[in-house]
C-alpha cells in the first residue's frame, strides 16, 4: 500500500517536485505492519511451520521455472526465496525459544536464589520483543520478583539465551562485526542490519549492545590471545629452518581527535603487536592489542606484560627467541627499561634473554638527515646515502656511519640550524648503537623493522577512526578498539566463536563467606574484601571454563565437587590435597614477578557444582559477581 501511494503521488506531482529519501520510506512502510505485531500462533506445530514456508518456496520454483529466466527475473527470484527463508527462521526461533523454559507454572520452582537475592516466580508469562538475524520476534518468558524492593526483576530466559539488551547472540555478534570493519560508520551499520535482517535500530538501541559485547569482548580477549599465539607457536616450532621461532614484540602511538566541549582535541593513542615467525623467517600472524588515549598508557602495558606472562606459563615447547622492535621512543624505551628487561620466566624464574633492536627504518631516517646537512650535491648525496645504509647492514655498521659523517663534517661550516640537526641525528645514533647490530639480527632471524607495529596503527586506527569529520569520545573510541583487535588477531577470535559463549552463558555468586575482613592492599588503599589464603565456595550455574574463572577469581583451586571432567583421565579426587596447579590473577601487583604454573584440566562440564577455592596473596575474590548481562 505505502509504495502504491508513493507512485501515484510521483505521477501526480510536477516534474520539478521531487520525494525526498526519508519522506519516500516513511510513506512506504505507513502501511507496513511491524514485526513484532504479526500474528504469532503458539498453538501451530513446528510441521506446520515448516509446511507454509515449504508452499511459498514451491511456488516461487514454479513460477520461476515457467517463464523465460532474464536478469531481472533471476535477480527477483533469489530476493523472494531470501524473504521467505527470513520468514522461516523467523517462524522456527521463536517456537523453539518459547520451549526454553516449561509452558506451566507447576513445572517452575515457586522461588529462586540469585547473588543473595530471594525471587518469586511470577505466574504469568509477559511478552519481549527479541532481534535476531531473521528479523524481531516475540519471546514469552517467566519472570522472577525480588523480595527487596527497588531491585529488577529477573528473567531466566533471557540470561539462558545469551540475550544483549533484547538481541541474539547472533544478531549482535553480526553487528560488531559490521561495527568493527574498515571504513564503517553509525549509518552504514544500521542501514545494514535493516536491509540483511530486517531490523530498524537506531543509535539508543544500537550503542548499549555494541558496548556490551565489547566490553565482554575486552575481558575474554586475553585468553584467545594466548591460545592462537600458542598454536602459531607450535606451527613454528613444527616448520623446517636454520633459525629458532622468534615472537617479537612491538608498540606504537598515533594521535587520535578526541571530541571536547567546545572544539576537539588530539591526543596519542597506543596499540601493540606481538607476532610470530617461524624458522625461515615467515611471519605466521600477528595479535593486536590497542587503547584509548591514557597518560603513561598503563592499561595497554598491562596488557601487553600479561600476554607475554601467560604465553610463557602456558607454553610447554622450546623457549622461542624473545626480541622487541621498537622505535626507541619514550613509552616504547620506558617499558623495554622497566618490564621487559626484568621479566623472568613465570615456572622457571630464569631471567629472559630480550634482543631489542631499533627500527631499521628509522635509522635509515637519520641517516637521511645527515645527508641533508652534509651535502649541497644532490647526486653525491644519493651515492653517499646508499653506500651508508649498506652500512648499517654490516657488522660494525653504525661505527662507519658515524665517522664517515664526522670527517665529511669537519670539512664543512654550518649554520646554526644545520648543525642542531646533525646534532640530533647523530646522537640518534650513537646513543644506540648497542641496539642496531643489524648483521647479528640478520643472522638469527631477528626482523629488522618494526613495520607490522607501524601497520597497525593504520589497520587499527587510521582505517576505522581517523575517516573524515570523525571525533571521538574515549569510551566510544575504546568500544570500537576492543572489537577491532579481536577481528584482527585471528579466525580464532571470531565473536561467534570461543570469546562469545563464555562472556554470556555462565553465572557464577560466592555462596559461603567464612571470613572476611578489611586489609591493606598492595596499592595502599584499604578496600572491603577477602583477605589472603581463606576458602570461599562458588556455586557454577551452567556450563564454563574452570581456568577462565579461576583466572577471573585470582584463585587457586582446591577442590572440585561432583563434577563431571571432559578429560576423563584426570580424577577430581586427585585434587582434594594441596594441589599444584593454579592460575594468576588477572593483574599482578608492581614489582611482583611471581609466576604461578598452570596443570589444571582445560575444560569440565558443570550443572550446579560447588567448587572450593583458595585466593592467594594479592588476589581479590568479589563478593558477588555476575558475569552475564541481560
Amino acid at each position: 500500500m505505502g509504495g502504491v501511494l508513493v507512485q501515484e503521488l510521483d505521477q501526480l506531482l510536477p516534474p520539478y517536485v521531487t520525494l525526498t529519501l526519508p519522506l519516500t520510506l516513511v510513506m512506504a512502510t505507513c502501511a507496513a505492519p511491524s514485526e513484532s505485531d504479526a500474528p504469532d500462533h503458539p498453538d501451530r506445530t513446528l510441521d506446520d511451520r515448516w509446511a507454509a514456508s515449504g508452499a511459498q518456496l514451491r511456488a516461487l520454483v514454479d513460477a520461476f521455472r515457467s517463464e523465460p529466466v532474464t536478469p531481472a527475473r533471476t535477480l527477483q527470484f533469489e530476493h523472494d526465496v531470501q524473504i521467505v527463508i527470513r520468514e522461516l527462521g523467523r517462524q522456527v526461533v521463536p517456537f523453539r525459544y518459547n520451549q526454553v523454559e516449561p509452558a506451566a507454572i507447576a513445572d517452575q520452582p515457586r522461588h529462586a536464589r540469585f547473588e543473595h537475592e530471594t525471587y518469586t516466580r511470577v505466574h504469568a508469562k509477559t511478552r519481549q520483543n527479541v532481534w535476531t538475524v531473521f528479523g524481531q520476534l516475540v519471546v514469552r518468558r517467566f519472570g522472577d520478583r525480588p523480595s527487596q524492593a527497588g531491585e529488577p526483576m529477573l528473567f531466566p530466559r533471557a540470561h539462558r539465551l545469551g540475550l544483549v539488551h533484547g538481541a541474539s547472540p547472533a544478531l549482535a555478534a553480526r553487528a560488531c562485526q559490521l561495527l568493527a570493519a574498515a571504513g564503517a560508520n553509525q549509518q552504514q551499520i544500521l542501514a545494514r542490519l535493516r536491509a540483511d535482517h530486517g531490523v530498524g535500530w537506531g543509535v539508543k538501541k544500537w550503542r548499549p549492545v555494541s558496548r556490551a559485547v565489547s566490553d565482554e569482548m575486552g575481558v575474554y580477549r586475553h585468553d584467545a590471545q594466548v591460545d592462537q599465539l600458542r598454536t602459531w607457536l607450535a606451527a613454528a616450532g613444527a616448520s623446517t629452518g636454520r633459525h629458532k621461532p622468534v615472537v617479537c614484540v612491538g608498540r606504537d602511538g598515533i594521535t587520535l581527535r578526541l571530541r571536547m566541549k567546545r572544539g576537539s582535541l588530539y591526543e596519542v593513542a597506543g596499540t601493540s603487536t606481538v607476532r610470530v615467525y617461524d624458522r625461515r623467517g615467515t611471519r605466521l600472524g600477528t595479535v593486536y592489542l590497542a587503547y584509548a588515549p591514557e597518560p603513561g598508557q598503563p592499561a595497554m602495558r598491562g596488557a601487553l606484560t600479561a600476554v607475554i606472562r601467560d604465553v610463557l606459563t602456558r607454553w610447554e615447547g622450546p623457549l622461542p627467541r624473545w626480541c622487541d622492535v621498537t622505535d626507541t621512543g619514550d613509552n616504547e624505551t620506558g617499558y623495554d627499561d622497566r618490564v621487559l628487561r626484568r621479566m623472568t620466566h613465570p615456572r622457571t624464574g630464569a631471567p629472559l634473554a630480550w634482543v631489542r633492536v631499533v627500527d631499521y627504518y628509522h635509522a635509515s631516517e637519520r641517516v637521511w638527515a645527515l645527508v641533508n646537512v652534509l651535502f649541497g650535491d644532490a647526486s653525491r648525496a644519493v651515492g653517499w646515502a646508499k653506500t651508508m645504509l649498506t652500512w648499517l647492514l654490516l657488522p660494525g655498521g653504525v661505527n662507519r656511519v658515524l665517522h664517515s659523517a664526522a670527517a665529511f663534517r669537519a670539512a664543512r661550516t654550518l649554520t646554526r640550524v644545520q648543525k642542531k640537526e646533525y646534532d640530533r641525528a647523530y646522537a640518534y645514533l650513537r646513543n644506540r648503537m648497542g641496539h642496531m647490530d643489524y648483521a647479528r639480527y640478520r643472522r638469527v632471524g631477528v626482523p629488522l623493522g618494526s613495520g607490522g607495529t607501524e601497520a597497525a596503527c593504520k589497520t587499527v586506527f587510521t582505517q576505522r577512526l581517523k575517516l573524515r569529520g570523525m571525533r571521538w569520545a574515549k569510551d566510544g573510541a575504546q568500544t570500537i578498539l576492543n572489537l577491532r583487535v579481536v577481528f584482527l588477531s585471528g579466525s580464532g577470535m571470531s565473536c561467534t566463536g570461543g570469546c562469545w559463549p563464555r562472556g554470556h552463558s555462565p553465572r557464577w555468586r560466592v555462596t559461603s563467606l567464612r571470613s572476611q575482613t578489611s586489609w591493606k592492599s598492595p596499592h595502599n588503599q584499604r578496600v572491603k574484601e577477602t583477605p589472603p589464603l581463606q576458602n570461599y565456595e562458588i556455586v557454577f550455574q551452567c556450563d564454563h571454563v574452570i581456568q577462565h574463572v579461576a583466572r577471573e577469581v585470582g584463585s587457586r583451586i582446591v577442590a572440585y565437587d561432583n563434577c563431571r571432567p571432559l578429560n576423563h583421565n584426570w580424577q577430581p579426587e586427585a585434587n582434594k590435597r594441596e594441589p599444584a596447579h593454579y592460575l594468576s590473577p588477572p593483574t599482578d601487583p608492581p614489582g611482583d614477578d611471581r609466576r604461578r604454573p598452570i596443570d589444571a584440566p582445560s575444560q569440565f562440564a558443570f550443572a550446579d557444582v560447588t567448587v572450593r577455592v583458595v585466593t592467594i596473596p594479592f588476589a581479590v575474590l568479589p563478593i558477588e559477581r555476575a558475569v552475564s548481562r541481560g
